[in-house]
Formats: C-alpha cells, sequence, structure tokens
C-alpha cells in the first residue's frame, strides 16, 4: 500500500544527511528515515548521500542534496507552535544558532531556512473579535524579534 501523506522535500547543496540530523536533535518528537545514496549511476559521487528521511512533530520531511542551484527563501517557511515561554526560548535559541534572527518571531536557521516560533495563545489573541485587544497586540507583535509571551497577554489584557 502507497502511503499518501504528504511529504515536504528540502533541497540543499550538500548539507541534508548534517541537516535532518541538526532538525532531530531539535524537536524531542523527531526521527530519521532511510537515507540513500548516488550510485555509479550518479549524477553525485557513488557512496554519497542523495536524501534522508526524517520527521519532525509528525510531518514528514526528505534532505535532498541536490546542489548549489537552489536555495531557501521566506517564501516558505515552517511555524513552530509553543505552549509556553519556555518553549519559545528552547526553539529561538536552538533554530537561531548560526543563523539569523528577523522579526515578529521569525528566524533563518544556519542552513537558510525560515521558521516561525509562535506562542499558540498568539493566533488567539491575534483573532479576539474585539479590535481593541487585537490591535494592541499587533503592535506589540510588530516590535518584537523572538516572541515575549508575557509582555503580548499584557497586551491583551490592556495594562
Amino acid at each position: 500500500m502507497i502511503d499518501k501523506t504528504l511529504t515536504t522535500c528540502l533541497w540543499f547543496d550538500t548539507e541534508g544527511e548534517e541537516a535532518a540530523n541538526f532538525y532531530t536533535s531539535v524537536f524531542r518528537d523527531a526521527k530519521l528515515g532511510r537515507v540513500a545514496r548516488y550510485t555509479d549511476a550518479g549524477p553525485g559521487p557513488a557512496g554519497t548521500v542523495v536524501t534522508v528521511e526524517f520527521e519532525l512533530n509528525g510531518q514528514k520531511f526528505v534532505a535532498l542534496n541536490g546542489g548549489p542551484q537552489f536555495t531557501f527563501n521566506e517564501a516558505v517557511s515552517f511555524q513552530v507552535p509553543c505552549a509556553d515561554q519556555d518553549e519559545v526560548d528552547y526553539y529561538w535559541s536552538r533554530l537561531s544558532e548560526g543563523g539569523q534572527e528577523i522579526a515578529c518571531g521569525w528566524l533563518k536557521d544556519k542552513y537558510g531556512l525560515s521558521w516561525q516560533i509562535i506562542p499558540a495563545a498568539l493566533l488567539d489573541m491575534l483573532s479576539d473579535p474585539d479590535r481593541e485587544k487585537s490591535t494592541r497586540v499587533t503592535e506589540v507583535m510588530l516590535s518584537m524579534t523572538k516572541f515575549d509571551l508575557a509582555a503580548l497577554r499584557r497586551a491583551y489584557e490592556g495594562w
């Protein structure tokens, strides 16, 4: 039977295996899968890794060592919903290490992949039908790089 679950393919130059190992070390619910290697038929050197399957929080990925032709950009990012500030701090510090902190919970990791580290409560605050609450939260959010859940809650409550 064919598994019809969607899998996200991430194109790397040559560091796909390294990235898969890194990501599975960051996420607590993660596992590595099959590794495929180039054969004598190419196009890469025989024996080197062409793909690595891995899973993060139930989401399937494959890291493809496809060469330098393509790189990541901000048009695609992965959202990491966080239960509390400790989770925000954990994922922020791990994924931004060697990368770049952007704004509003966005960062690029050391491989150039974009992530959004978001406290789950933020989405509820932003979608609150009380426009004054959601406006205050939006104003505070736009001033942040890494999210501070306590400050967002203060804005939401009008303190």
